[in-house]
């Protein structure tokens, strides 16, 4: 599988690079780098900030898990939107369409644990 890394999401090559100065040095431990597989997602918003809740929902259960949350600024999320939406193109680019999964007509609800 390849990655494609855009500068407009802050991400970087994970490999720290010694370089020039001003360069963002990100780290990646081996556990963040294993991921978690999401197929669900919910976005919320205040004026100052979005939260978006990546879930995994297994299929045919009633319930499914957040699997972690992210809590950024506006004009982050935008820049967010931009870097995926580039990415999505040239992944269409290079395989062909995506097509878009359907809404759950489910009313989802969030239970405390």
């Amino acid at each position: 599988m390849t990655e494609q890394n855009s500068p407009a999401a802050g991400k970087e090559d994970p490999k720290p690079k010694s370089g020039a100065p001003g360069q963002l040095q990100i780290e990646l431990d081996e556990a963040t780098a294993q991921g978690a597989y999401v197929n669900f997602m919910i976005v919320g918003h205040t004026d100052a900030e979005f939260t978006m809740d990546f879930i995994y929902v297994q299929p045919h259960q009633p319930k499914g898990k957040v699997r972690f949350r992210v809590i950024t600024a506006p004009s982050h999320a935008k820049r967010m939107l931009s870097a995926l939406d580039e990415n999505i193109r040239k992944y269409e680019a290079s395989f062909g369409p995506v097509k878009a999964s359907d809404v759950p007509e489910k009313k989802i609800g969030f239970s405390q644990t």
